[in-house]
């Protein structure tokens, strides 16, 4: 069986996109024909809600129901919680109940791996875990870093939008910030080429419990995911090839 590669999508700074990140890429490894699930790892449960559960509070077992179950030792059944999406993918939703967790998770033992615990579980089923952090070094981000084999740190190209300088400012400053960024990082980390645009259909998709793959196929932003998702499966493609080989040695 080849092994599943967990992803952490995570940045202190909000606002940045690291959701529809991990919808959307979801979505598109789904997609590519690859099983997938989807943790939500922030109280806020913004991925939870994008996916179309409109009352998190309202759902019987989350990822705060697993993450006492472990703390407090006691048994429970890796697939209650889990949600199909229609779009193909698994989703552990999250609520506000998780927030009081994270609290508890400070005298807990060994709780770096709460998380991992719970992925240990139910790994074998997918190929790809992704997890959507919340935006802050809190114990659940320390759990899913702990947790993941790779990060993927979204960011933005900021400008300032005056009017009438808006699409000037939007491309040169724009260029200059991923050069900064291919320059100061790329030699230690990996820097993606796929650059997703501002989009009102991500919102829209959103809206409607979607993700802008599904929504609105053939959108330059969709284009700009899909660019994104096959960047992050060739990754994935290698590190298997590579295990497969050192496994053969």
């Amino acid at each position: 069986m080849t092994p599943t590669k967990v992803i952490a999508i995570a940045n202190q700074k909000g606002g940045v996109g690291k959701t529809t990140t991990a919808a959307n890429l979801g979505a598109g490894l789904t997609n590519l024909g690859r099983g997938v699930l989807l943790v939500d790892a922030d109280p806020q449960a913004s991925l939870t809600v994008s996916l179309g559960v409109s009352r998190p509070d309202d759902l019987p077992v989350t990822m705060d129901n697993v993450i006492q179950a472990i703390m407090e030792n006691k048994p429970f059944d890796p697939r209650e919680g889990i949600i199909h999406h229609e779009e193909g993918f698994d989703f552990m939703p999250s609520n506000i109940l998780l927030s009081g967790t994270e609290t508890r998770m400070v005298n807990a033992m060994s709780r770096e791996k709460l998380l991992s615990h719970y992925l240990d579980t139910v790994r074998q089923d997918y190929d790809y875990v992704l997890i959507d952090c919340m935006p802050s070094l809190g114990q659940l981000t320390i759990n899913a870093l702990a947790a993941a084999d790779s990060v993927i740190i979204p960011t933005q190209q900021h400008y300032l939008s005056a009017k009438g300088l808006e699409q000037l400012l939007n491309t040169v400053i724009g260029r200059e910030i991923d050069e900064v960024v291919k320059g100061t990082y790329s030699p230690r980390i990996k820097v993606f080429d796929a650059k997703i645009p501002l989009s009102v259909r991500a919102v829209e998709a959103t809206a409607e419990g979607s993700s802008v793959v599904t929504y609105s196929k053939g959108s330059k932003v969709a284009q700009a995911y899909a660019r994104f998702e096959k960047e992050v499966d060739d990754i994935g493609k290698r590190q298997r090839e590579k295990n497969r080989t050192d496994r053969l040695r």
